[in-house]
């Protein structure tokens, strides 16, 4: 194959009545006007097309020069708008549509080392290394400096940024899209211990297995399993620098935010969400349909669906030290309460 030629980002404008045509939602004003971008209410400007979900941003519409703005059904006095139950969703729709991503020239870089199989309409980045055995699928793109194991199976038309590192054996999904600094596939950390203390390395044998339409952050790390598999299922969002133990399996369509860490064996259900920095325990089950807040410590199974929270919000320096003064004393004060209830039930006998 011929070496790649650099993508190109495609400039895409819309008309109106082009957006609602394939997206729904209620036109107001005119089908003709033309978009060419998504921008913030407060300093959208000509062409420019802005969206109002938390209606304590409501005041920007006042003074703001967006051609058109997507807003609930709800909102009133507007000339020019899209209509539409969730402007949120609708916006991540319609910035999907004006800004896709760039299309690939297939080919293999020269720099480039092929020990196993790349589709043709695939496209290889300088510098990167591919495996004896690996197949890479129809429209994958890989960018420089990555490389990919022996035996490596990536679906079609994922994206790997530069600098991602897929161990040996590992599968990606179809539509997959991987941030720089990504490492799949490393070992997980597995050691026993010996009489005299020192570390026993477990060799850690089994894979990785992602699903389709994950996407995975910058820094985020997924060890390969001890004996199974980790298993990421369909859907799946992680944020930046996450790191993902082996055996874990998270379930379809769950997000988690960044700096979340998930020990080893922990099964996490389906449309879950891990706020940034929660960390959870190993060996645990999370049922389907739960919401960790940031900052949550995790140390027994979740078996209900539900929000969970468990951080202490921050306070003042002085009112965090006369707060926590009195937590050292809550042993003694709940003794204290117990003999109190004793006295007064005695009391009460006697009355």
């Amino acid at each position: 194959m011929t070496a790649p030629t650099p993508s190109k980002f495609p400039a895409v404008t819309l008309r109106l009545d082009q957006i609602v045509a394939r997206l729904g939602g209620e036109l107001v004003g005119a089908g003709d006007t033309v978009i060419s971008r998504i921008a913030p209410l407060e300093s959208a400007g000509p062409g420019e097309l802005a969206f109002l979900a938390n209606p304590k941003y409501r005041h920007h519409l006042a003074t703001t020069r967006a051609v058109v703005i997507m807003a609930p059904p709800a909102a009133d006095g507007l000339t020019a708008a899209i209509l539409t139950a969730q402007p949120y969703l609708y916006y991540a729709r319609v910035a999907q549509l004006l800004n896709p991503p760039p299309a690939p020239e297939p080919g293999i870089h020269s720099s480039a080392v092929v020990e196993g199989e790349v589709a043709a309409s695939a496209s290889i980045g300088p510098n990167v290394w591919i495996g004896a055995a690996a197949a890479i699928g129809e429209g994958v793109v890989i960018a420089a400096n990555c490389s990919i194991g022996a035996g490596v199976r990536i679906g079609d038309d994922s994206r790997l940024a530069a600098n991602v590192a897929i161990y040996p054996g590992s599968r990606l999904g179809a539509r997959c899209l991987v941030h720089s600094g990504a490492v799949i596939g490393a070992d997980g950390f597995g050691f026993a211990r010996e009489a005299d203390g020192a570390w026993v390395k477990i060799p850690q044998v089994g894979r990785v297995l992602i699903g389709d339409d994950v996407e995975i952050g910058a820094g985020t790390t997924i060890d390969r399993g001890a004996l199974g598999d980790t298993v990421i299922a369909d859907g799946v969002k992680l944020d930046n620098q996450i790191q993902i133990a082996h055996n874990v399996q998270i379930g379809a369509h769950t997000a988690i935010a960044g700096c979340v860490g998930i020990a080893g064996s922990t099964v996490i259900g389906a449309r879950c969400t891990l706020g940034g920095a929660a960390m959870i325990i190993g060996h645990l089950r999370i049922a389907d349909d739960v919401s960790v807040t940031a900052g949550t410590l995790v140390a027994k199974s979740i078996l209900k669906a539900g929000t969970y929270c468990g951080g202490v919000p921050f306070l003042e320096h002085g009112d965090w030290l006369r707060n926590f003064s009195r937590l050292r004393h809550l042993d003694a004060m709940a003794d204290k309460i117990r003999a109190l209830e004793q006295r007064l039930a005695a009391l009460e006998k006697k009355s």
